[in-house]
């Protein structure tokens, strides 16, 4: 089972190397890109909400 045909099995060429759910460095990147991009979200709603709190004030005056 363990012979060269097994080597070749992984053999990802582009993309497919660094984010796949055959080797442990390819589950773990694809983790970190989920977090990130998570995060990421969280900090834009956070900061866009900052700005529409203006808005909101203004419309209470009226």
């Amino acid at each position: 089972m363990a012979g060269p045909e097994a080597d070749a099995q992984f053999q990802f060429t582009g993309i497919k190397k660094y984010f796949n759910s055959y080797t442990i460095t390819g589950r773990m990147n694809c983790v970190i890109a989920t977090y990130g991009n998570i995060a990421l979200l969280v900090m834009y709603f956070k900061l866009r909400s900052k700005k529409n709190s203006s808005c909101e004030s203004n419309m209470k005056r009226l």
